[in-house]
């Protein structure tokens, strides 16, 4: 029987290693703004009802900031510089504002008093992998998805997992979180997406040779080997690869290939050797040369040091 074939974006997102820091339920009324620096982890938000406006640094800005509306999903997977306010445009003063807690995990912006103009869950998490920062650069800076309820349930869900202290809770966190990331690019693909793997995966031609490099990334692949896959001319393929993914075909294999390569050294599965053979490199030696070249260290010391990290 067929094996079912790799799923890149399955895979990217599984050795991401997601986990919930910590999620909470927000209200609004009246003028109200918050605004949050650079963090470099990922931030999620689900519009429960009304409505609000997001603006994300070198993303949508100024007249471009999102108008938000009920059932709206947003992703930002490294979260950049960023606010959120009311529609009826606040000055400096409410945003230095701290927001009311109501009670544990639940929070009030601007007036009061009276019935809520916005509501809705907002959750900031962690990516564990040490290669977070390489796979993130493969997904699209943020994310953007409306009317799609599953994103909201699992959004609901994570919250709720995440203030029980149910048995297995960080399995089903993990779990959880790795389906509602899964839900948004996917959902986000064909939309408008940025460069990044999710634009690549929507386009069928592409796909078939991004699953190819997914399935053997120790094949020694050639630009033309991969345009085959794609059943396009080897100047069309690189064009069209690079535009969507934001990256030239060998440019990606090879972050894939170190992404591969710092995961199994993590996880101390096997020798060096082992896996220059499984990353694509015919010896230890020029695995060693270009990871050092890629990573910045050699895999000896990038591994010990891993050891002594989780030691």
């Amino acid at each position: 029987m067929r094996e079912d074939p790799i799923d890149p974006l399955a895979e990217v997102v599984s050795l991401l290693r997601p986990g919930v820091r910590y999620t909470k339920v927000v209200g609004g009324a009246g003028r109200w703004g918050v605004r949050r620096a650079e963090t470099g982890q990922p931030s999620y938000c689900v519009i429960l009802e009304g409505s609000c406006r997001l603006a994300v640094e070198g993303e949508c800005e100024g007249n471009d900031a999102l108008t938000l509306m009920p059932g709206d999903f947003v992703l930002i997977p490294a979260t950049w510089n960023f606010a959120m306010s009311s529609m009826q445009a606040p000055d400096e003063r409410d945003f230095e504002r701290q927001p009311t807690m109501l009670q544990p995990g639940e929070f009030r912006h601007g007036i009061q008093d009276g019935p809520l103009e916005v509501r809705f869950i907002i959750g900031h998490c962690v990516f564990e992998s040490p290669d977070a920062a390489l796979l993130v650069s493969l997904l699209p800076r943020l994310v953007h998805v409306r009317g799609e309820q599953r994103l909201a349930t699992l959004v609901q869900l994570v919250n709720d997992e995440a203030r029980a202290q149910r048995p297995a809770r960080g399995i089903v966190m993990t779990r959880l979180l790795e389906v509602l990331l899964i839900e948004a690019l996917r959902g986000a693909a064909g939309s408008g997406t940025p460069p990044g793997l999710v634009r690549g995966l929507a386009d069928a031609r592409l796909a078939a040779a991004l699953r190819r490099m997914h399935e053997a990334p120790a094949h020694a692949w050639t630009v033309a080997e991969l345009a085959r896959e794609a059943a396009l001319s080897r100047s069309a393929f690189f064009e069209r690869f690079s535009e969507a993914v934001g990256a030239a075909p060998m440019a990606y294999l090879l972050a894939w290939r170190m992404a591969l390569a710092k995961d199994l050294l993590r996880r101390g599965a096997c020798s060096i050797a082992e896996v220059a053979e499984r990353v694509g490199y015919s010896s230890a030696s020029t695995f060693s040369v270009a990871f050092a070249r890629h990573i910045g260290q050699p895999p000896a010391r990038y591994a010990r040091a891993r050891e002594l990290v989780q030691s």
